[in-house]
């Protein structure tokens, strides 16, 4: 047994002298690097730097502010949508399933950098197609890149539109694993559809629920490229950043890597504490 123990433990080797190279040491490294001045030369050790500027910084609790707003608003509304697509997806009344499935599924292939330009252009003051609809109705234009409530429901959106399918495939996995005896034999009881889904569909659903949703709290909290791309590096004058945001600010931009590595141990430990308190939340009474 010592012996297969050990064999197995060889071909692990490689991949975890990988793994330690490019991911455990640099995550010790980040972390050991937060206690540091890192604008001075050469670096000193000075534990309560950058922590310390983190409880005092506007910047900060700004971006903090519009990220957490972005996760109040967007992840439920994202989550409901995947849930009503998925259903939508597992009915046997649909045609073309197969189509459909890959179409909701599409966005998330779509590279980053192409549907954010896609968004910028769609909602662009003069000549983007979201303005000419609502002339079209007779409603005013709308210049969503100048102010902040526009231009935030724009990021909304867009990170509505490509992770709301890629959720729904997870949750339409979850919703074929439920047995069909259950629905048969409440239909049998006369149950209506709609109680169905309620006190049947829901209740066994809510696990994958629940991981759906966690992957959207960690996704968030290191949302980046779309108030980067779609709104100018978190435009409105800030309106938009958030600490993903500030983060590429503060580490590439003004190369404060002490101060990053602080913000970035934040984001993590944000995302575990409000994923944890999900997961408190949505426990299974015994």
């Amino acid at each position: 047994m010592r012996y297969q123990n050990a064999t197995a433990y060889r071909f692990l080797a490689p991949y975890l002298l990988i793994f330690s190279i490019f991911w455990l040491w640099p995550i010790i490294s980040s972390f050991l690097i937060s206690f540091q001045a890192t604008r001075t030369v050469p670096w000193r050790f000075a534990p309560t730097f950058n922590w310390g500027r983190l409880i005092g910084d506007p910047a900060f609790f700004n971006a903090l502010k519009n990220t957490l707003l972005i996760l109040v608003i967007q992840v439920p509304v994202m989550i409901t949508l995947a849930i009503v697509m998925a259903v939508l997806l597992n009915s046997p009344l649909l045609k073309a399933r197969g189509l459909f499935r890959f179409a909701f599924f599409a966005p998330v292939v779509v590279g980053e950098v192409a549907y954010s330009a896609v968004f910028r252009l769609m909602f662009n003051l003069d000549y983007g197609i979201i303005n000419k609809l609502l002339n079209s109705v007779g409603l005013p234009r709308i210049d969503w890149f100048s102010n902040v409530t526009p231009a935030m429901a724009v990021i909304m959106i867009a990170v509505t539109w490509r992770w709301a399918g890629y959720n729904a495939i997870i949750l339409l996995a979850g919703l074929q694993s439920i047995p069909q005896d259950v629905y048969e034999a409440a239909t049998l009881d006369r149950v209506s559809k709609l109680k169905q889904f309620f006190y049947i569909t829901l209740p066994l659903l809510k696990p994958i629920i629940v991981f759906c949703a966690v992957l959207s709290i960690i996704g968030t909290m290191q949302l980046f490229t779309e108030p980067f791309l779609i709104t100018e590096r978190g435009g409105p004058g800030g309106g938009t950043e958030t600490l993903g945001l500030l983060l590429y600010r503060q580490g590439f931009r003004s190369l404060n890597f002490g101060y990053a590595s602080a913000i970035a141990y934040t984001m993590a430990g944000l995302a575990i504490a409000i994923s944890l308190v999900q997961l408190w939340l949505t426990r299974d009474p015994k």
